[in-house]
């Protein structure tokens, strides 16, 4: 069963008819007692950084967030909030990774925010990745990326630089794109999860 730990950062459904369609079983934690029903989770989150710490500060859940030892998938601002400091906000996060979320700079050549389909290449095995051929496609909405570190990167992408599309420190993972917008490959990805 898969947790999905709410603090109002967003609409959540897509990722919960994902889930359905793939009959993955699922259920939402609003509080710590709720953690006991579940052996993965999942922090969601769409937006500002800063605001999306803001809420879940206000839930009281970080000290358990951050001692857990299953499997945890921080999506898009949820994996965000999965590193130590954001630009967005100039906020403080939850340092599991200890590297920066940072703003794209503006260019004539790249649009921001990064939006659509982009490659993401591997950088090490894991099974989080299992089944998914080197530069798959997945879908990307974000003006904020995650600074580069060989150390934590899972999976890279380009776009006006290089970036961690998706992180893996222990049993904490991240994914820049959205998985349940991203067609097969994300499917994979999340079956894969729900399997780790």
């Amino acid at each position: 069963m898969v947790g999905i730990i709410s603090y109002g950062a967003g609409n959540i459904f897509s990722l919960t008819a994902a889930l359905e369609r793939l009959g993955i079983p699922y259920g939402m934690i609003f509080k710590e007692e709720d953690f006991d029903q579940y052996d993965r989770y999942i922090i969601p989150g769409v937006g500002h950084a800063g605001a999306a710490m803001n809420k879940l500060e206000q839930t009281g859940l970080i000290p358990k967030i951050k001692s857990l030892t299953k499997p945890v998938l921080g999506i898009c601002v949820g994996m965000q909030l999965l590193t130590a400091h954001s630009e967005e906000g100039d906020s403080n996060l939850l340092n599991i990774f200890p590297v920066k979320t940072l703003r794209f700079k503006d260019s004539a050549d790249y649009k921001v925010p990064h939006t659509g389909w982009n490659q993401t290449f591997p950088e090490k095995g894991n099974p989080l990745f299992e089944n998914i051929p080197n530069g798959s496609h997945f879908y990307f909405v974000h003006s904020y990326f995650i600074e580069y570190d060989e150390s934590y990167t899972l999976s890279s992408t380009d776009y006006n630089n290089k970036f961690s599309a998706s992180i893996w420190r222990d049993n904490f993972f991240g994914v820049q794109f959205h998985p349940e917008k991203s067609g097969k490959y994300g499917e994979t990805l999340l079956t894969n999860f729900s399997k780790i």
